[in-house]
């Protein structure tokens, strides 16, 4: 006789939801009108750090749905201070220019900086993250090409002195990261803002003061 074994799948859905659903972060974000629970994670940091300041010009990358743009713009004093870029669709927020599209082609990467004319950047925030294959090997070069194009970017277009928060996860590739940013950057560190979930591997990656060394 046959048995109905458990959906693994729905399993895990399941525990999603009664996760999301406990989640005091999530909960807060809903009663606040905001767009998802990863805003109280740039909060947590731009209260301790300050790096978002009314006159900022400021690139939000991995921006769908829209929380961390959504938060910035709510800081900054004028329009087209904040250029927001995704591979999905993002609902429209005011003072925030949108672009659509992979943040790693180099034709996107320079759209972003015609949309902001001549002035460099003061703040690129990042909270991308690579589609996970299930393969190391393929992944870690997913993950390495990302910080790549933001490297690679920040010294095309990020003012000196400006800062960078990128998000990674804990590992040796995280230890690179850390490591080659350095090299353009007075001060680096990891963080694991309150907000991100105990049992995540995510962290952030804080660099300040751009210099061209």
């Amino acid at each position: 006789m046959s048995r109905n074994r458990p959906n693994k799948k729905g399993k895990k859905s399941n525990q999603w939801v009664v996760r999301q659903n406990r989640d005091p972060f999530v909960k807060q974000a809903k009663s606040q009108g905001l767009r998802a629970r990863s805003v109280f994670k740039l909060a947590q940091i731009d209260k301790k750090f300050r790096l978002i300041k009314p006159q900022s010009s400021i690139i939000d990358l991995g921006s769908t749905p829209g929380s961390w743009s959504q938060y910035a713009a709510a800081r900054v004093s004028g329009e087209n201070q904040i250029v927001s870029v995704d591979l999905l669709p993002m609902r429209a927020i005011a003072k925030v220019r949108f672009i659509q599209g992979d943040f790693t082609d180099a034709h996107i990467r320079q759209q972003i900086i015609d949309c902001c004319g001549c002035g460099k950047i003061d703040l690129v925030l990042s909270d991308m993250a690579p589609n996970i294959t299930g393969i190391r090997i393929t992944d870690q070069a997913k993950a390495q090409e990302l910080q790549d194009a933001i490297l690679e970017f920040c010294l095309n277009a990020l003012d000196l002195r400006g800062n960078l928060l990128t998000k990674l996860f804990a590992g040796e590739l995280a230890n690179l990261a850390r490591n080659r940013f350095s090299h353009h950057f007075d001060q680096v560190q990891m963080i694991k803002p309150d907000a991100s979930r105990p049992e995540s591997k995510e962290i952030y990656l804080l660099a300040r003061g751009f210099n061209l060394a």
